[in-house]
């Protein structure tokens, strides 16, 4: 049977999105008919004996029996595309990442919403804990918004925590040049929304120039088992990983594992040996994974592995603008908002004077409370807020959501 006729799809697209559909995007099925059959059209257009003959799973066969359901599916699939509901791109065409294809196994398709063009250029990875400390936070923003502003697209995997900072700080551009330099590889299909509660976020990487991707068929629900495939997606298309905070068990150490075994390099920030949060990250480093305090050391290392990408493959590299951004750091954050800074580490140490450094050496950089700063310190209510207020105005400390923490 031949695939339906599109406006949008030739014939060949419509036998690689049918097969597609028919072995539910699993990876290691497709590859097995292609290389039984020789292509797309071919492996489509056999019979059920001969999938049967090669230990197709019966779930994939019963598919591959009905035809005209397959043909609906493709229907409905052309139907999105020209309502301009989201795109699609095919391994073989220029607009798909060509990084992706260097990896172990590289999807045959993506469906995306938004600028596709982002997917050409240099990336960088922050992933991280769905629930990090404020500290963790705020570091993530601001190094996603520090190498956006440097001419890199960040990119991440749309959860909670970690993902949706280094999201958001890479959208937090006042420099419409610098706007949108985000990619968000979803674990679901492409218009599924995972967190519900994040749509606002989807939307807004949209409006602002940024670009979601999925392997996945539409409607594809998340499942434990379609984590991790988006996992090495990040790490496929990117250049490199940041850990800014995950536990030992964190699928953030999938990405960086993932990462290291495509030869790319792996950094992780360091925290206070008593953060469980950050356990990940200390078993990273002592696995070799490079310890960065500043994103800057991340571009340093990065700019040698894009020379030669950039000589090996289409992938466009920051433009002239970031690089003069690069060899004078301080211009870059410069135009980082004052609550979400990413200072120089060249800056010299804050001295804590010693009528504060009692109060100072109560403070770690996750935060307390009011109320167990009060009773660790024994102090009054005014002394210790005024010793707060003190040590805020010294830059020593930051308060966020009414807890204190070093800075």
């Amino acid at each position: 049977m031949t695939p339906p006729p599109s406006s949008h799809l030739d014939s060949n697209q419509c036998a690689i999105l049918a097969l597609w559909y028919e072995v539910n995007a699993s990876l290691s099925a497709y590859h097995k008919l292609l290389s039984a059959f020789g292509g797309a059209q071919q492996a489509w257009e056999a019979g059920f004996e001969a999938w049967q003959a090669l230990g197709i799973h019966a779930a994939h066969l019963a598919r591959h029996k009905n035809k005209e359901q397959t043909s609906a599916s493709i229907d409905r699939i052309e139907q999105a595309l020209t309502a301009g509901q989201y795109q699609l791109i095919f391994a073989d065409q220029s607009e798909f990442p060509a990084q992706l294809l260097q990896i172990y196994d590289p999807p045959p398709l993506l469906f995306c919403r938004g600028n596709i063009n982002r997917l050409q250029q240099a990336q960088i990875a922050i992933v991280g804990s769905r629930k990090p400390t404020a500290h963790a936070q705020k570091t993530t923003f601001d190094i996603a918004q520090y190498l956006a502003q440097t001419g890199y697209v960040v990119t991440s995997g749309l959860a909670m925590g970690v993902d949706k900072q280094a999201h958001l700080g890479a959208l937090a551009q006042t420099d419409s040049d610098y706007q949108g330099r985000t990619v968000g590889v979803m674990g679901t299909g492409i218009e599924v929304f995972y967190p519900n509660h994040h749509d606002k976020l989807f939307s807004q990487i949209i409006e602002q120039g940024g670009c979601i991707i999925s392997e996945l068929l539409p409607h594809t629900q998340p499942h434990k088992h379609t984590f991790p495939r988006r996992n090495r997606l990040v790490a496929g298309l990117s250049l490199a990983t940041i850990v800014t905070e995950a536990t030992i068990k964190s699928g953030s150490l999938i990405t960086a594992r993932l990462t290291s075994e495509q030869g790319k390099q792996v950094f992780a920030l360091p925290s206070h040996i008593d953060n469980k949060n950050a356990e990940g990250c200390h078993h990273l480093i002592r696995e070799g994974a490079t310890l960065i305090y500043h994103p800057d050391q991340v571009i340093s290392d990065v700019n040698v592995q894009l020379d030669f990408s950039t000589n090996q493959s289409s992938l466009t590299a920051p433009s002239k603008p970031s690089t003069s951004r690069r060899s004078s750091p301080q211009s870059a954050a410069d135009k980082t908002s004052s609550a979400h800074s990413m200072p120089a580490h060249t800056s010299s140490p804050i001295k804590v004077p010693e009528h504060l450094s009692s109060i100072y050496g109560l403070l770690d950089w996750h935060g307390q409370d009011l109320d167990a700063l009060l009773i660790a310190s024994k102090l009054t209510a005014p002394q210790l807020i005024s010793q707060l207020m003190e040590l805020e105005l010294l830059g020593a400390i930051d308060v966020q959501g009414g807890r204190y923490l070093r800075l």
